[in-house]
């Protein structure tokens, strides 16, 4: 599709959404979540949890893109961090998530921009020119988001707040679901 035109359509079905994935260049995949209507039991199968901390689940992973499903029990979140130079929209498929986005202090320390609070079918965007964020499940219900990386990040920097120190981390999966050829 060229980058100027406009996608017309409501994605109805996960295998739907990974086809338009592949098929779009990376400057349509806002408009290409915006456009989701999926019904969260889809995902179910991909779903994984965990009373220690949030469980991301590879959906697909390939050299154009990368699509995680994150489980989040009541009051877990994530430490403050980038994405490794690359580009992240979340989808939140059920519940509500709050994001808190951050910039550096001279001395590196995190210091808060604002934070909003994202409910289902909602889309939010960020990308390390922006800053820093983190992500907190702050409800009483689990919640499902999904996050789509415009490339697999690998390594991201993630603040320790007991050395108060950022440092680089290698990603990994908690569980694969099925990975698409490039």
């Amino acid at each position: 599709m060229n980058t100027d035109q406009t996608i017309s359509l409501t994605i109805q079905s996960f295998n739907d959404l990974i086809s338009t994935l592949s098929e779009e260049e990376r400057t349509n995949y806002a408009e290409i979540l915006h456009s989701l209507s999926i019904d969260p039991a889809e995902v179910n199968s991909y779903h994984s949890w965990s009373d220690e901390k949030y469980t991301r689940n590879c959906v697909v992973e390939n050299e154009a893109f990368e699509l995680i499903l994150i489980c989040w029990e009541p009051g877990q979140s994530t430490p403050i961090h980038d994405h490794g130079g690359e580009k992240c929209w979340v989808y939140v498929m059920e519940g509500e998530i709050k994001e808190t986005l951050y910039d550096r202090s001279s001395e590196g320390e995190p210091i808060v921009k604002r934070s909003t609070t994202s409910k289902a079918g909602d889309v939010s965007f960020i990308s390390d020119v922006m800053g820093y964020h983190s992500l907190e499940n702050a409800t009483d219900s689990r919640v499902c988001t999904l996050h789509l990386y415009a490339k697999p990040i690998r390594n991201c920097n993630v603040y320790d707040k007991d050395s108060g120190e950022f440092s680089n981390h290698a990603l990994t999966y908690d569980t694969v679901g099925h990975n698409q050829p490039d």
